[in-house]
């Protein structure tokens, strides 16, 4: 593992790394806030997947959740959303390749070969964090904006015994019945729908759901409202009777903006979760 940067931050230290990875085969870059907690033994990890044309940095840098972080004594983990580099695959649309791994197993061409984010953040980065960083393998939580809602709600409800909490700012809540799923799906995963469910929200929600209590936040000025299909996830919900809070946020857009204005109520929602 390479240190690309390690910043004082909150007293804690906002550190980018990279690392080759089996998984993916080519170098992955994260980053990971350490609060001043972690100089005194294990602390709590909060996992935070970002969306479409974000890499590490996007939610590191504008998301501002190492103030809150600090303030509870959690670590907060900050993975890229794709393999890159030379000799990955990558498309022309934003939507699609590098800057797009929708949290999946690649099993088409020419995606397979490096194209494996489900595995690379449920078992490849996990496995060097611990080793590496004073971190509590036993108190572990998810959040994540738009596809990496997705991400983090489907790797929650598919690992309830890993995530004690799961929430999500403005998810892709329906991929299966969306542009926004459908069109990387078909690409990834191949035209049998029938293994697309267990990437979908809403179809986990209505098979399973989760033990916690899942916390939603979606801009009700959001401007990508007919591809993230938030109805479905909360018909769903409610229909399960899940314990839950969904709440449309009159005014706000699909931005960081939106986001950093609603983190701290997600880190209180997870640092009890996690028993801090």
């Amino acid at each position: 593992m390479e240190t690309k940067s390690e910043n004082l931050c909150f007293d804690g230290v906002q550190g980018v790394y990279a690392h080759a990875s089996d998984t993916t085969g080519c170098e992955m870059t994260f980053g990971l806030y350490l609060p001043p907690q972690a100089r005194d033994g294990k602390v709590p990890v909060l996992w935070y997947l970002s969306g479409l044309t974000c890499t590490h940095e996007n939610a590191m840098t504008k998301a501002g959740a190492q103030a809150w972080a600090a303030e509870y004594g959690m670590a907060v983990v900050f993975p890229d959303t794709s393999p890159r580099g030379d000799g990955v695959a990558d498309d022309e649309a934003y939507d699609l390749g590098q800057g797009a791994g929708f949290y999946v197993n690649a099993s088409e061409d020419p995606w397979a070969p490096h194209f494996r984010m489900w595995d690379y953040i449920a078992s490849d980065l996990p496995t060097l964090l611990f080793e590496a960083f004073p971190l509590d393998f036993e108190r572990q939580a998810i959040t994540g904006h738009s596809m990496g809602g997705h991400g983090a709600l489907t790797l929650a409800m598919t690992y309830p015994a890993v995530y004690r909490s799961a929430s999500a700012f403005a998810p892709i809540a329906n991929p299966t019945e969306s542009d926004w799923g459908r069109k990387q799906f078909a690409a990834y995963l191949g035209a049998d729908e029938a293994g697309w469910a267990a990437h979908d929200a809403t179809r986990l929600m209505e098979a399973h759901g989760h033990p916690g209590h899942i916390l939603i936040d979606q801009g009700g000025a959001d401007q990508f409202l007919d591809l993230l299909k938030p109805e479905a996830l909360s018909a769903a919900m409610t229909a399960r009777r899940q314990p839950h809070s969904f709440r449309m946020q009159a005014g706000y857009d699909h931005s960081y903006f939106f986001v950093s204005s609603f983190m701290e109520d997600h880190i209180a929602f997870h640092a009890e979760a996690l028993g801090l």
